[in-house]
């Protein structure tokens, strides 16, 4: 980055969560305690809480456009993530804006969101199809085990070996791949970076917490964040997730709803002095 004493602006494109720990009141979270101008066009609004989504209210396709128009037209932007695309005429007008300037320049993480850790679908299925289609115009993806299976039409990998392979095929696919293992048992969470250097393992403490709300947009956020300040993917990835492990460390001090609560995401930010009346 040449002028080092400006912030880079990143950008997510995804939807409201009204409880605050996923979609873009995440990504805003996570990009500021990383460093960097968070910006957002909202593609969905949700009535969702810490026990799961209700409903969902796309935004018109139209007015996202404008949204990316107006934003990119005035704002420089360094880093995209993208969260929750519900349909396949929506994937398909972002994957427009991701292949021309200014968005093609810079790093571009796309989380599949498909699955909402409570459980409800929030994408139609022709939808995959369409995100099959556009993932070659990422830099990154970052699919959970249940959302990797989607994307390869196969049943999630339940064995790091199995991890490894359906790594390489999603690899096929035409981008980086992050593949999260955090659905798997065992005292290390691991995940695994496949790029142009091969398949190498991030792992990190299993962090024991009910409270996972929102991890999976705030780990791809973190890594946008992150994209424009380190040497390579590796050093971005690995600095997220060692930063998310941090986030769910502290996630059930927050004391957030009564379902699956969120991650802490300003645990490095210093608590305010307490109230002297």
């Amino acid at each position: 980055m040449s002028h080092h004493s400006r912030p880079p602006v990143a950008l997510t494109i995804a939807g409201s969560d009204p409880s605050g720990g996923a979609g873009i009141q995440a990504d805003l979270k996570t990009f500021t305690a990383l460093g960097a101008f968070g910006t957002t066009v909202i593609t969905a609004l949700t009535a969702q809480s810490t026990r799961g989504v209700t409903g969902v209210h796309p935004i018109p396709v139209d007015f996202v456009h404008q949204q990316l128009e107006t934003l990119t037209d005035d704002v420089r932007i360094d880093a995209v993530k993208i969260g929750m695309l519900a349909s396949a005429e929506l994937v398909r007008a972002i994957g427009e804006w991701l292949a021309k300037p200014p968005l093609n320049q810079v790093p571009i993480v796309l989380d599949p969101v498909m699955v909402a850790t409570a459980g409800s679908s929030l994408l139609e299925s022709d939808a995959v199809a369409a995100l099959r289609e556009i993932l070659p115009l990422a830099s990154l993806i970052t699919p959970n085990l249940p959302e990797a299976g989607v994307l390869l039409n196969t049943p999630p990998a339940t064995s790091l070996p199995e991890m490894h392979q359906q790594a390489d095929a999603l690899r096929e696919l035409g981008t980086r791949v992050l593949l999260k293992g955090g659905h798997l048992d065992g005292p290390e969470a691991v995940d695994l970076l496949a790029d142009e250097e091969g398949v190498r393992e991030v792992s990190a403490p299993r962090v024991r917490t009910q409270n996972t709300h929102g991890t999976g947009c705030t780990l791809s956020s973190a890594i946008a964040a992150l994209s424009p300040q380190r040497a390579g993917w590796f050093e971005a990835v690995r600095d997220a997730k060692a930063w998310l492990t941090e986030a769910l460390g502290h996630a059930d001090a927050l004391e957030i709803g009564h379902g699956s609560g969120p991650v802490d995401h300003m645990h490095a930010m210093k608590p305010p002095a307490p109230r002297v009346d």
